[in-house]
């Protein structure tokens, strides 16, 4: 089965109280649904993906793609579906490498979203509907800003896609501008 939004939603939120996790769920299937878009791809299957990518994070850190699996499974959704999702997780928690566009876009971004949500949440709009990917390319540069951010993963990524970290940063900031009301990013704009 691959699971509508609304199925999605309930097994992100039956696993997630986290706010913040579930702002970040949001967050990435936005910027997945606007990749879609730009790789012809289904936006409500890519944004499916990006909902639930981490949604073993909040109660089994440790294992992490692991116990997603499980639960998808469980759930008895397709292995295309638990395969995009775990290769997010490519060189960090397992070596299930990104294949299709959705996974290589999938594990370029996770990790970017929550730099540029920093780098928006830092700003006095507290917006991403002002955000510059100059200003985030200046964030991006100083190591110490947002250093959980793993900026590898982000370049690998890139490389995986062949484009520019420039015009991912763009495309990803784009996207976080389609959801900024309901991650909670559109500030005082």
């Amino acid at each position: 089965m691959y699971p509508t939004r609304e199925e999605a939603w309930e097994i992100l939120t039956e696993y997630n109280k986290d706010e913040h996790l579930i702002k970040h769920g949001l967050t990435v299937e936005g910027v997945m649904r606007h990749f879609a878009n730009l790789y012809d791809g289904n936006p409500d299957e890519w944004g499916v993906v990006g909902l639930l990518h981490d949604v073993d994070y909040e109660l089994y850190p440790e294992e992490h793609c692991k116990k997603t699996i499980e639960i998808l499974e469980g759930k008895g959704i397709d292995n295309e579906v638990i395969h995009a999702i775990i290769s997010h997780g490519y060189g960090l928690v397992n070596d299930v490498k990104p294949e299709t566009d959705m996974e290589k876009v999938l594990y370029t971004i996770d990790e970017l979203t929550g730099l540029i949500t920093a780098a928006a949440i830092m700003r006095p709009s507290k917006s991403v509907l002002d955000i510059t990917v100059k200003s985030v390319k200046k964030k991006y540069k100083s190591k110490g800003f947002a250093a959980g951010v793993n900026r590898e993963v982000i370049e690998n990524g890139c490389e995986m896609l062949g484009k520019e970290l420039n015009e991912i940063i763009e495309e990803t900031i784009l996207g976080m501008r389609e959801v900024a009301e309901e991650i909670g990013l559109k500030g005082d704009l």
